[in-house]
Order: C-alpha cells, then sequence, then structure tokens
C-alpha cells in the first residue's frame, strides 16, 4: 500500500527532498547554463544544500517518521544530514579550479554529486532496510559515474569499473542478508525487527544468524574494512581528487550511520556475537591500515590505506557502544571530515592538469616554497596522527575512552599502540616538507580562492573541535541518544 501523502512525511523528508529537488533542478539549469559558466551549477548547488542544513538545523530536537515508519527524522538523522552536507559543500569547493584545469567541467558532476548526498541521507533516516537499499543505490550508482569522470583518464575508469564490480559482489551480500532476515521476521523494518528477534527468543536461530552476517559483510565492504578493502586503495588513487575526498568522508559517514542504527536497533539481541566479530576485525583493520602505509609512496594511497586504518578506530567506539561509544564514533566522523578534506585539497593544489597525484618525495620543500600551505599540511597530517591540541587527538582519546570504560582494555591498547604506528607515516610528511629541498616546480597556489576556503574552514573545525571539543560531542551524545 502506497503510504497517503501528508504534512508529517513532508516534514520529516524535508531535507531529503530538498537535496533531490536541487538535484533536478541543477539538471534542467545545466541545459541553459553554456559550459564556459557552469560555476554557476555549482553556486547553485551549494545555495540549495545551505537550504537543505538549514531545514535539518530547524527539525533538531524532534522525532518524526514518514511514510509508514520507513523514514525517521531523528537527532540522529539530521547529524548526519549536516554532515553529508558540509562534506558536499566543501567538495563542490575543491572541485571548482579541478574541474576547470582538467576540462571536465560538465553539469553532470553537481547532478550526481547531489543525488549522491541525497542517498546518504536516505540511508541514515531509514527505519526499514528496504529504504536502506534504496538509498544505498541512490548513493552508489552516481558514484560508479563520478569516480571516472574524466573520461580521458584510464586510470579513473579502471578506479571506476572496479568499484562497481566489486560493489555489486558487496550488494548481493547485502540482499541475502535482508532476505534472510524477512524470512526470519516477516518484516524489514528496523525496530520491528529487533521486537520479533527478542519476542520470539530467535537470538540463535541460523536464519537471522546467516542473514545479521551477510549484511555485516556488505557494511564492512562499504565503510572499507579488513578483508574488505582491498578496493580501496586503486579507487582512490584513480578517482578525481574531489572525489576520492568525497568518498573517504561522506560514503564512509554514511555506512557507518546506517551501520549503527541497525545494528545497535535490529540485531541488539546478538550484540555478543557482532561485538566478539567485529572486535577481530577491528584489530585487523587498523593493523594491515597502518602497516601498509608505511611502505606506501603514493601521497593517494597512503590516505586511502590510511582510512582503512581510521575505519578500525572508528569500529572500536561501535564495538564499546552505549551512548559513550556511539557518540565517539559520531564525533570521530566529524573530526574525520575536516582532517582528509584539508588533507586532499593540499593534494589538489599541488597538482597540474592529467596529474592528480604525487609521489610522497614530491612534497620536499613545499615548506619554503610555500609555508602557509605546508602549515595546513601539517595541521591535518598531526591531527590523522593524533598530536594534541588537534581535534584528531580529541576524536581518539573518546574512541578509546569509551572501550575502557565498557571493558575492552586490550583493543584501546591496541587501538592507541596502531596510532603510535601512524605516526611515522604521517610525519613523514612534515619532514619532507620542512627538512629537504625542494625538487619539483609547482603552479600559482593562491589564484583558488574556493580551495583555500576550504583549508581555512579545515583548520578552524580541526583546533576548535581539539579545543573546544564540548559543544560538538554533546551534539553527538544527544543524536546517538535518540535512537535507543
Amino acid at each position: 500500500m502506497v503510504p497517503a501523502f501528508s504534512i508529517s512525511n513532508l516534514t520529516a523528508s524535508m531535507p531529503i527532498l530538498i537535496v533531490s529537488c536541487l538535484a533536478l533542478i541543477v539538471m534542467i539549469a545545466d541545459l541553459f547554463v553554456p559550459r564556459e559558466n557552469k560555476k554557476i551549477l555549482a553556486y547553485l548547488s551549494i545555495a540549495g544544500l545551505i537550504a537543505a542544513g538549514y531545514s535539518s538545523i530547524s527539525l533538531w530536537g524532534l522525532k518524526l517518521t514518514a511514510f509508514s515508519g520507513s523514514i525517521i527524522s531523528d537527532n540522529f538523522t539530521l547529524f548526519f544530514n549536516i554532515l553529508f552536507i558540509i562534506s558536499a559543500v566543501l567538495t563542490i569547493l575543491l572541485s571548482l579550479d579541478f574541474l576547470s584545469r582538467e576540462e571536465s567541467h560538465l553539469g553532470e558532476y553537481y547532478i550526481l554529486m547531489l543525488f549522491a548526498t541525497s542517498g546518504m541521507m536516505i540511508m541514515a533516516a531509514s527505519l526499514d532496510l528496504i529504504s536502506f537499499f534504496l538509498g544505498l543505490e541512490v548513493m552508489s550508482i552516481p558514484l560508479y559515474v563520478l569516480a571516472s569522470f574524466i573520461r580521458t583518464d584510464n586510470r579513473g575508469n579502471e578506479a571506476a569499473l572496479k568499484y562497481f564490480l566489486l560493489g555489486a559482489f558487496s550488494t548481493g551480500f547485502l540482499l541475502y542478508g535482508i532476505a534472510f532476515v524477512f524470512g526470519a521476521t516477516a518484516t524489514t523494518k528496523i525496530p520491528a525487527i529487533a521486537s520479533f528477534i527478542a519476542e520470539k527468543q530467535l537470538a540463535s536461530s541460523p536464519l537471522v544468524i546467516s542473514g545479521m552476517s551477510f549484511i555485516l559483510i556488505g557494511f564492512l565492504f562499504k565503510i572499507a574494512s579488513v578483508p574488505f578493502h582491498m578496493w580501496t586503495p586503486d579507487v582512490y588513487d584513480g578517482a578525481p581528487t574531489p572525489i576520492t575526498a568525497f568518498m573517504s568522508t561522506a560514503v564512509k559517514a554514511a555506512a557507518f550511520a546506517a551501520f549503527v542504527r541497525v545494528f545497535y536497533i535490529s540485531f541488539s539481541s546478538l550484540n555478543i556475537e557482532w561485538s566478539y566479530i567485529l572486535n577481530g576485525i577491528a584489530i585487523i583493520t587498523m593493523t594491515v591500515g597502518n602497516v601498509v602505509a608505511i611502505a606506501q609512496k603514493n601521497i593517494k594511497r597512503m590516505l586511502a590505506y590510511s582510512s582503512i586504518a581510521h575505519a578500525g578506530y572508528i569500529l572500536v567506539g561501535m564495538i564499546a557502544g552505549g551512548n559513550g561509544g556511539g557518540a565517539s564514533v559520531l564525533f570521530y566522523l566529524a573530526v574525520y571530515t575536516f582532517m582528509n578534506l584539508g588533507a586532499f585539497a593540499v593534494i589538489i593544489a599541488l597538482s597540474k592538469k592529467g596529474e592528480e597525484s604525487f609521489a610522497i618525495e614530491d612534497y620536499k620543500g613545499i615548506g619554503f616554497k610555500y609555508p602557509l600551505l605546508a602549515a595546513a599540511m601539517a595541521v591535518f597530517m598531526l591531527s590523522l596522527a593524533g598530536i594534541p591540541p588537534t581535534a584528531g587527538f580529541i576524536g581518539k582519546f573518546y574512541i578509546f575512552s569509551s572501550a575502557i570504560n565498557a571493558g575492552y582494555i586490550i583493543l584501546a591498547i591496541i587501538g592507541v599502540l596502531n596510532s603510535v604506528v601512524s605516526v611515522y607515516y604521517y610525519l613523514r610528511i612534515v619532514v619532507f616538507m620542512y627538512m629537504e629541498p625542494a625538487e619539483k616546480e609547482y603552479p600559482l597556489l593562491f589564484a583558488q580562492p574556493a580551495l583555500v576556503l576550504v583549508l581555512l574552514i579545515s583548520i578552524i573545525a580541526i583546533f576548535q573541535m581539539g579545543l573546544i571539543p564540548s559543544n560538538v560531542f554533546a551534539y553527538a551524545k544527544a543524536s546517538i541518544a535518540s535512537i535507543f
């Protein structure tokens, strides 16, 4: 039965509707905007995303459901809406000069990004496994195209093909899992699944356990966790750098948003089982990501393996559970968004046409040629390494503290040791920038005001959340509390 239209449906889904309608408006506007003026579409997209952000902020504190309980607007949903919108706006700003330089400034770029963002918002808001799956596909399909948006770049085409094939493979696992859970509980509603499993005592049912396992595999692929991580370095390296930044932040946040809601609610009766599995996966993910990152000579691949390691850190907070662990996951995702987008902004600043990624050694002497840019990169690297007083340190402190409070002391120790290992490859960039002579010429950087704006916003956010974390963490706690 199709849900009847109501004001409640409209209000609860307003941020999603704004972004979806915005994508359609940009699609129509693209027909009338000449190619040399495509930046107009970027500004239109940013204005619409800001409107969606305002809509999300205005709904804070309310708990509304829509479309027969398939979609919910609560603080958890709204926290991630704002995070997705920030990621999309900053990525669009990163893309302005990048697309012009690559002679690929087409309106489709912004349309696909907006549809991907709307898919992420649906994932975070879903109270039904079917609506979650629809959101996942709305997010994923545009990203497959965006990964190969520079059509003349063979590496991008290869990256998109790998991403598509492995993404389709993981989606198969996810659908099998949803089918098994539906077969055991006769519902796809997330709260109803939890109630049915608890009332009928199905926690040990082979069908439920199989369904949970298949769904878990699908999520582990999306967050780039070991052993489902092998697509990450190739896709991150081959995709256009702004899209790599978008995938490493917004896509990871969307996957964790759905991951937390589904497993904290639907499979709460199996908490011991999935926590035990994630415990081992978190340890392997942190270790493999950090160890392999040390051996990388390409900075985009290094950040790809770094992203894998950070997925392991976030899993530690998810395993800890409760308000403390859940809030630490949300806070860390917010911090990671600014750290990673800032780092990729520097990579774009040092790029030339057709040369999107650099060997790490190419960063030698940047501190002497471009001291402000090098200082920004140093801040991002130190924050990723978890050095105080940056937000990266506070994020890891919350993550590991929640694990210790929940009794996962060994897991927290392994996480701290992995964080120490990561200091080596992050500080290596800083050493090259300030302690080695320059070996390469670079384009004029500060002719890119949008890129400079991204750097400033990222640095301010990192120090604000590093020095005064209580405000953002309070919102994270209010967000995670709303799903219990």
